[in-house]
């Protein structure tokens, strides 16, 4: 399922913890798609703690507790870091990363936590919800194959990765858009990780954002940018990143585009596309100003030029996730439309 439709998943079963609905949900994926991520962005998005707890670094007394002497009885003490609404509020999410990398013991101690949301006398707060992530066994990972009574406590989902939500999350978070329309002209490359030859860098959604972080502190630096990129995203991609960021110096003038002069959109499809991802960051940056829908109108004018009509509707399908619905309220949007009205938008 595609990350977009999963934090649907994810939230609906954050909130149905309110009804006692809830299913415990386990991702599935290859590293760095952004199983943990997503996760992150439902608690974000609801002001809510994450309790990330790894079972791979567990014994099962860490998560059952320790036995003390009460007189003559034995009772158990609660680890502190499962929820608690004294200590970490009334609402969050226990996030179990990593569990199919825990050995079977401590799957075990889990069991009852997961599905009976209970540890002996503990209970897991109503209002938490229970998140679990873990890689394929043929991803290379440390796995252990789940076992049928732990598997069978969870509703299970397998992220895929999917460059246009890739490419919505990367506006939000100020990703380069260099690194943006590198991955529009090369979309193949957003994931290419291949288990059997257990490459050490490799491009993923994760190791991309670390390109644009690699891209930010060493674009001045050009004897070591091509070795900085590489060691994020692998030695191949690297180079391609590399020989991408190195031919915009051919870019046509943005500030004319935006100030809305006539200027001619260029022949190389690399080019058009990286004048595409900037100009969905000129348009983002513009949204707090006073001339923003003059701004986004000379844009959508110079959308309507490309001699490949897709490439427009790209540029404005990437415009329309980055800053939702307020781009239809530009007068430029219908002429646009109209022009386009026989092309077909995919979300």
């Amino acid at each position: 399922m595609r990350p977009a439709q999963l934090l649907r998943v994810l939230d609906l079963e954050f909130l149905s913890t309110a009804e006692g609905h809830h299913t415990p949900v386990m991702l599935w994926g290859p590293p760095g798609v952004g199983k943990s991520q997503m996760v992150a962005q439902i608690a974000a998005r609801h002001r809510v703690p994450v309790i990330d707890i790894r079972l791979s670094q567990m014994e099962p007394s860490d998560l059952r507790g320790i036995p003390f002497r009460t007189k003559s009885r034995v009772e158990w003490a609660i680890p502190a870091m499962l929820p608690n609404t004294k200590r970490h509020g009334r609402m969050g999410i226990l996030f179990l990363d990593e569990i199919n990398s825990a050995p079977p013991s401590v799957s075990a101690a889990a069991y009852q936590l997961i599905l009976d949301r209970r540890l002996g006398e503990y209970r897991v707060p109503q209002h938490w919800a229970i998140f679990a992530a873990g890689n394929r066994q043929g991803d290379r990972g440390v796995t252990y194959t789940m076992p049928a009574p732990l598997a069978n406590r969870f509703s299970h989902f397998e992220v895929e990765t999917h460059l246009d939500d890739w490419v919505s999350w990367a506006y939000r978070n100020g990703i380069d858009e260099r690194v943006i329309a590198f991955l529009r002209f090369r979309p193949e490359l957003l994931f290419d990780f291949d288990p059997a030859h257990n490459p050490v860098a490799f491009p993923s959604p994760r190791s991309w954002e670390f390109a644009h972080r690699g891209l930010r502190k060493f674009e001045d630096h050009p004897e070591l940018l091509q070795g900085t990129l590489q060691a994020c995203v692998g030695p191949a991609a690297g180079i391609e990143l590399t020989a991408f960021v190195n031919s915009l110096d051919q870019m046509p003038n943005l500030d004319d585009i935006v100030d809305g002069k006539a200027v001619p959109v260029p022949k190389e499809i690399d080019l058009q596309y990286a004048v595409a991802a900037a100009l969905v960051g000129r348009a983002i940056r513009a949204r707090q100003d006073a001339d923003a829908q003059r701004v986004i109108g000379n844009i959508l004018v110079y959308a309507g030029r490309f001699p490949q009509r897709e490439m427009g509707v790209m540029l404005v399908s990437d415009l329309h996730r980055a800053i939702g619905n307020e781009l239809f309220e530009v007068p430029a949007f219908t002429d646009w439309a109209q022009a386009i009205s026989d092309v077909m938008l995919y979300e």
